[in-house]
């Protein structure tokens, strides 16, 4: 069966009908008149478009400040105490004395990748005393690169152990699995 050839368009027929009109047809070739243009009723008015509802993207809060020697929101006190007396043993220690300020940074990012990545819980870094009453500048530094965007996910908690006003201990977070 041969294929079914389709027909034209209204708007086909007119544009072939324009390009003819150009053209001079050979004698006995003219062609037939053109049938009179369909009455079409206006469209109707559209109807208002009502936009779907769309469910408003999730955003992820950051974590909240870290404040070291404050207990943070969902660490149950048990935890806490234990780490603010030095009961929770630091796996790892990272010691920053003798360094610059960012070297000590660098030092600080480099450990606490690298410790959640092996799954470590709790390390400590330690900072010195520093001249009273303010402290070193390591230790005014700490916390702000502690809540840094790329380390505060990884720390859960930090408190200075009891008696050691120079170290900082920290509970790290868990490695989620993929």
């Amino acid at each position: 069966m041969p294929p079914r050839r389709r027909s034209l368009s209204t708007e086909e027929r007119a544009l072939w009908r324009a390009y003819t009109a150009t053209v001079k047809p050979l004698p006995g070739h003219a062609l037939p008149p053109l049938p009179a243009a369909p009455v079409v009723a206006p469209p109707p008015p559209p109807a208002p478009v009502v936009a779907p509802r769309l469910k408003a993207p999730v955003l992820k809060a950051p974590p909240p400040v870290l404040d070291v020697g404050l207990q943070p929101g969902g660490l149950d006190s048990h935890r806490w105490k234990d780490l603010r007396r030095g009961r929770t043993r630091p796996e790892r220690t990272l010691d920053l004395h003798g360094r610059r300020a960012q070297d000590a940074y660098l030092a600080v990012r480099g450990f606490l990748l690298a410790a959640q990545a092996e799954g470590l819980r709790c390390v400590a870094i330690v900072t010195g005393k520093g001249p009273a009453p303010e402290g070193g500048v390591l230790r005014r530094e700490l916390p702000h690169w502690l809540n840094a965007a790329d380390l505060r996910p990884l720390v859960l908690g930090a408190a200075h152990p009891a008696p050691n006003q120079g170290a900082v201990h920290l509970l790290l977070r868990r490695r989620r699995r993929p």
